[in-house]
């Protein structure tokens, strides 16, 4: 398991092989390698410095395989938040998790 904050450092929830969840349990998207897509196949974000998800402003123009909703997990414990990075040019704060 790997825990992941957005780029200005709330807790997001971690990482389950493949799938982001948030802490308490539900799976909102799908990794293919350090890019994060919704269930739609759309492009949401990304991994940057290990453990920090952020969203390119532009985007990915290209589509994923969509995939149909996993099961929840229990919960974990939410972990404190960490201090903000300067935001990357071109980039914007990926969403937290109580907008999935």
């Amino acid at each position: 398991m790997k825990h992941l904050w957005t780029w200005s450092g709330k807790y997001f929830g971690y990482l389950n092989g493949n799938e982001l969840r948030t802490h308490d349990g539900r799976c909102v998207e799908r990794f293919y390698g350090d890019e994060v897509y919704d269930s739609n196949g759309y492009y949401l974000g990304e991994i940057k410095n290990g453990n920090r998800l952020i969203t390119k402003r532009s985007g990915r123009t290209s589509r994923k395989s969509s995939f149909s909703s996993c099961a929840k997990m229990p919960s974990i414990a939410k972990l404190v938040g960490y201090a903000g990075y300067a935001m990357v040019s071109g980039y914007k704060d990926f969403p937290g998790p109580e907008e999935f």
